[in-house]
């Protein structure tokens, strides 16, 4: 029996927490959006959603799209 690699892709976020000085924790969250570039972001982790999806890949290391499968 022949064997394959497949792909498993994951819905994921990285969480980036900074600190921002506000008068509110609303206020923060809009400066934060606003200026995002101006903020030292450290990374907190990854968080993983439902969906799943896998498909197969070819000799070479390339999506083969026909097999996909799953929900992406």
């Amino acid at each position: 029996m022949p064997i394959y690699k497949v792909l498993r892709l994951v819905d994921a976020w990285v969480d980036y927490v900074a600190e921002v000085d506000a008068d509110s924790a609303e206020e923060a969250a809009e400066l934060a959006r606003e200026n995002e570039e101006d903020f030292d972001w450290e990374e907190q982790g990854i968080r993983e959603f439902d969906a799943r999806g896998f498909l197969t890949l070819d000799a070479n290391g390339n999506e083969i799209e026909s097999t996909r499968v799953g929900y992406f």
